[in-house]
């Protein structure tokens, strides 16, 4: 595995993108940049051997709670839309 420094973080990505004020379907459409899942991968390959640095076990669990958040949002989003 080859070491990978991060150019941009799930986090970031997620925060830009709540800054634009999405509407539902845009809430609804969100991804992260490619750079966030990348980043990703290579943090859950990282986890699976047991190599994870305390500072990227950090970043992992950060992101994760991320990817709790963006799916309340897009489950809120959802409903909003079918209220309508």
């Amino acid at each position: 595995m080859t070491d990978y420094a991060p150019s941009t973080s799930i986090q970031s990505d997620v925060l830009d993108f709540l800054m634009s004020a999405p509407s539902p379907q845009e809430m609804i459409d969100f991804h992260a940049s490619e750079n966030a899942q990348e980043r990703l991968r290579y943090l859950l390959e990282a986890n699976r051997q047991g190599v994870l640095t305390p500072d990227e076990r950090a970043e992992l669990d950060e992101a994760g709670q991320m990817n709790h958040l963006v799916m309340l949002l897009k489950a809120r989003a959802h409903k909003s839309l079918k209220a309508r």
